[in-house]
Order: structure tokens, then C-alpha cells, then sequence
């Protein structure tokens, strides 16, 4: 089945949505239009003119990034600066661009999820609350004969995901009864005598933030000129989300060890340390993808002995030191862990809904660092 590029976000959105990225991150779509079939799709952690020359070459469609190539304000469209040239290129190979930056550092099987099961992190919770999400619950009024395509409608519009189940709802059938007046135009009865009709109370439950995207598609599926609906906040029922990960190793082990271990797991030619005692032994990790040096103290709350992150500033390194705390800085491009796991991800998808796409792991190295 060939695939819009618009059908394929929605389904990415569904597991990485935008609302869950931190305020003033730019993610979503940066360049080109979703309003088109994609047959080949390269996943990057960054849009560099190297990838872009990448993509070209290995005739991509869209390109899904880590992080957003336009971070920020773009003041002119001078091709004759690399990076503009970089966009320039983009638009006229028609190559659509879309960012997933802190929103996949904090979703759920996200980046930093990966990290603990490459680093055998276990038990995990998230390192600092970033959201706090109310859920909701419809209950509309539909004749039996429309409550599939309702349930259907729902389902589509994001209701009734509940863990690991999906197009969960409730019915109980009963009779709605109404009398049109002058005006109306019912579709079921007759103006000016009263009507019965069999009708299903369907129920279903979303997150508060989808709301007006779930009432929205209730509304124009539902037959009626006026639908009976009601919506209520669910007390009991709320779901919390946050960056970063705290959780334990198996057993406590040597720092130095654990260090080791990180240096292998991520092949890295190096990495830079603070910690007083190296022998000091460590089992319960803090870890938090890219730039997370400010929340060292979260990771202290968390009684965390050893705390994983990239891009330490020096002084913050002090700080760090005369707290107690250990840290492991592996760099910032460990996050390119993103690339084999979302095609992986992607891979699945298109098997269990037959898409014709081709999902391509970009090979360009983008670390700008080196050792020497």
C-alpha cells in the first residue's frame, strides 16, 4: 500500500507526539510538505549539508530528525551560507524535513528508555517531571445501526488507548427519545411528533490533550443535527511523564567499571568523568540523552550514584564534584542510537499495515568532536 507522507506522521505522533517536547522546542515539521506519497525515508539524529547531500543521492522523500535543523529564527536566505544553502537544497530536491527532539526523550520505549536496556538499567522512572496528563471521558449518544463507524471514529481520533489495548470503549443500549420543532431537520423522524429510537451510549476515554481532536471527530461522524454528548474528568485516572531515566544495575559494580562498560556500549573512543573515588561502587543510575547537566540535582534527589549525561560545562563539573556526585559525560552523539531503533520501530509498522516504503538509517557521521 503506498503511504502519505500525512498518514505516516499521524501514526508517528500517535507514539512520539508533539505536545510532549519541552516549551520552545521546535519539532514537527521544519521544511517541504507531508502532502505527498513517500516511497523512501532516512532517519538522521542531525540535518547537516552532509546528510543532505545523503539524502539526495539515495533519493529521499522525507527525512525524520532528532534534532530540529532550525533551532532557531532564520534571518536571510543567503545560499551563499552553507547552512541556508542546506535548506535551499532541501526544497528544491523536495525533501520534507520533521524534528523529534525532547518529546522522544521523554515519551515512553523513547531514547532514553533504549539507553537502559543497552546499559542493563532496570526498574526505571523518569528522572524530572516535565507533564502531568488529565484524562478524560465521552459519552455520545448514537442509533445502534451508526455505533460501529463511532467506535471506529473514536478509536482513529486517538480515544480509547488504555496501556498496552487499544479502541477500548463501553456500551449499553436504551432509547433516546426527542420531538423536532419547527426548523430542524432530523435526520430520523418528524417534525412536531415525539420519536423514539434505539440508541447506544458509547463510551471511551482520552487524554485531556486530544480533546477537542476526539470532540471535533465525534461531531462530524455523529448523524444527528444535534448530538446528545457528555464529557467528564476522570479523578482517578492521570498519567505523568518526564526526562531523563533513574534506575538500578543487577549489582552494585566499581565505578571505574561502569564506566568501562559505557566507553564499550557506545563504542566510544573516550569519555570524560567526574568522580572523586573511581573504585566507589554504583548501582542506581541516573541517565539523561544530550545536554543534561542541569539536572544533576534531580539525579542527587533520586540518590542516584552516578549520573550519565553530555556537554558537562566545567563549573557545573565543580558543582557536580563537591556534591558527591559521579558522572559519566559520553558526549552529546550517543543519541544516535535513535537512527537504528526508529527504523527498527518503522519496520514494524510497515509490516503490520503493508505500507511500500523503504526506511534507510542515514551513514553520516555528524559528531563534530574527535579524539586525539
Amino acid at each position: 500500500m503506498s503511504l502519505n507522507g500525512n498518514a505516516f506522521i499521524k501514526r508517528f505522533e500517535e507514539y512520539c507526539p508533539q505536545w510532549l517536547a519541552e516549551a520552545d522546542d521546535p519539532v514537527g515539521l521544519h521544511i517541504g510538505t507531508l502532502n505527498k506519497e513517500i516511497h523512501r525515508v532516512l532517519v538522521t539524529l542531525d540535518v547537516r549539508p552532509e546528510v543532505v547531500a545523503e539524502a539526495i543521492d539515495k533519493k529521499i522523500d522525507l527525512i525524520i530528525a532528532k534534532h530540529p535543523p532550525i533551532f532557531r529564527a532564520v534571518k536571510r536566505l543567503d545560499t551563499d551560507d552553507i547552512q541556508t544553502k542546506m535548506y535551499a537544497d532541501l526544497l528544491k530536491h523536495d525533501i520534507a524535513v520533521f524534528a523529534a527532539h525532547t518529546n522522544m526523550d521523554i515519551i515512553d520505549n523513547g531514547l532514553n528508555d533504549w539507553f537502559c536496556e543497552l546499559l542493563d538499567i532496570h526498574n526505571t522512572t523518569f528522572l524530572t517531571k516535565t507533564h502531568t496528563v488529565s484524562y478524560k471521558k465521552l459519552a455520545v449518544f448514537v442509533p445502534v445501526t451508526d455505533a460501529p463507524k463511532m467506535r471506529q471514529v473514536l478509536g482513529a481520533a486517538g480515544a480509547g488507548r488504555q496501556g498496552d489495548y487499544q479502541n477500548t470503549s463501553y456500551s449499553m443500549v436504551g432509547t433516546g427519545r426527542f420531538t423536532p420543532l419547527e426548523g430542524a431537520q432530523p435526520t430520523i423522524g418528524t417534525v412536531g411528533h415525539e420519536e423514539n429510537v434505539q440508541e447506544v451510549k458509547l463510551e471511551v476515554i482520552f487524554p485531556e490533550t486530544i480533546q477537542e481532536k476526539v470532540v471535533k471527530a465525534m461531531l462530524e461522524a455523529h448523524p444527528y443535527e444535534e448530538p446528545a454528548y457528555d464529557l467528564y474528568t476522570i479523578e482517578n485516572m492521570t498519567k505523568e511523564y518526564g526526562l531523563g531515566r533513574v534506575g538500578t544495575l543487577p549489582k552494585a559494580v566499581a565505578f571505574n567499571e561502569f564506566a568501562e562498560k559505557v566507553k564499550n556500549v557506545f563504542d566510544l573512543e573516550g569519555l570524560r568523568i567526574v568522580c572523586a573515588d573511581e573504585s566507589k561502587q554504583v548501582q542506581r543510575v541516573a541517565i539523561c540523552g544530550g545536554s543534561g547537566e542541569k539536572f544533576f540535582r534531580d539525579a542527587l534527589k533520586q540518590q542516584a550514584d552516578v549520573y550519565i549525561t553530555g556537554d558537562v560545562y566545567y563549573h557545573t563539573g565543580h558543582d557536580m564534584l563537591s556534591e558527591g556526585l559521579a558522572v559519566i559525560d559520553p558526549g552529546h552523539y550517543i543519541e544516535q542510537l535513535c537512527k537504528p531503533k526508529l527504523v527498527e520501530l518503522f519496520n514494524q509498522w510497515k509490516k503490520a499495515y503493508n505500507w511500500e516504503v523503504t526506511f534507510i538509517e542515514s551513514e553520516v557521521n555528524t559528531n563534530p568532536f574527535q579524539f586525539r
